[in-house]
């Protein structure tokens, strides 16, 4: 069973396009971002939101996020970018301007910063992420080191150190009482990463934590269906998004709280708490870009050459 289980996770994650292997797997090889920086090189680190227009969400999961960074890197200037123009203009209407990454990364450069360390607070390697990656890309030639840090799922580890997160989050559960976590779904194939959160929170001896999505897959009758067959009579209703924003006010706990308990299930509680809440979570995106910034990813390309002329 457990070999069987190491195979589908390993196979999902392929699926889900992630950027990354293990350290082990030759992925990654020790840069240390900061020591390569010579005499009058500046250094900055930008964190990249989709963003809320929620302000007391905002400072419990942005604001809390963005200081842990600054308190991991003690000297080094944190800067803050959100990608959703519709939150940007919300709040601007509101007197609040948040920059896009572009804006940031324009910013850095015309003053004089020539190293930069970027993380976004994305959950998966879908559509955001793949767009911050390609934009990222556009400005590879301004600096002499850019680096981009992994989202919150990436590896398998990072599956099991979420579930683990969430489940002590939650607390211990009453007989037949079981937690559905609703994400925002996507048509990209990196929406795959919900069904293997799914699958990893069984794999880990959880299975009354059920993931489902508003748009995509797991879609709420395959929710429904596990939890009777399990025979979960009473439901623990929360996101699995970073910020509980629109969705989770409106989907979550209109839509989907109304539907199960069509459906004869009890919903005893709905948490609208996002997982950037979390502060278990919060410390899994400090560590990758932490990781980020002691490793770079090993050129494939480069190093399949080297392999060919090797075998020639």
């Amino acid at each position: 069973m457990r070999t069987l289980t190491k195979l589908f996770l390993g196979s999902v994650l392929l699926l889900n396009g992630a950027v990354t292997m293990a350290h082990s797997d030759g992925a990654y090889e020790d840069s240390n971002f900061f020591e390569e920086m010579n005499n009058g090189d500046k250094a900055a680190i930008m964190m990249v939101h989709f963003g809320t227009t929620f302000d007391d969400t905002r400072a419990l999961t942005i604001d809390r996020i963005n200081e842990k960074v600054q308190k991991k890197f003690k000297n080094v200037p944190v800067k803050e970018a959100y990608t959703s123009r519709i939150i940007m203009r919300r709040l601007k209407e509101r007197g609040i301007d948040k920059p896009n990454p572009q804006q940031v990364l324009d910013e850095l450069k015309a003053q004089g910063y020539t190293h930069v360390l970027v993380q976004g607070t994305n959950v998966m390697n879908g559509t955001e992420n793949e767009n911050l990656n390609k934009e990222i890309e556009k400005y590879s030639k301004n600096f002499k080191d850019i680096r981009v840090g992994n989202p919150l799922l990436t590896s398998a580890d990072d599956y099991k150190e979420v579930a683990k997160a969430i489940v002590k989050k939650v607390g211990p559960l009453k007989p037949n009482q079981g937690v559905v976590l609703v994400g925002h779904g996507t048509s990209h194939f990196g929406g795959s990463a919900y069904a293997m959160m799914d699958y990893v929170f069984a794999a880990e001896g959880n299975e009354n934590f059920v993931v489902g999505t508003v748009e995509g897959y797991p879609e709420f009758d395959d929710v429904v269906n596990k939890l009777k067959k399990q025979g979960i009579k009473d439901v623990i209703l929360m996101p699995f998004m970073f910020v509980a924003g629109d969705h989770a006010n409106n989907d979550i706990a209109g839509e989907w709280n109304e539907e199960l308990q069509k459906q004869g299930l009890t919903v005893s509680k709905v948490i609208i708490a996002g997982l950037g809440q979390n502060e278990d979570i919060q410390d899994i995106y400090v560590k990758h870009l932490d990781f980020t910034s002691q490793h770079k990813p090993v050129d494939m390309a480069a190093k399949k050459v080297q392999y060919s002329n090797e075998k020639d």
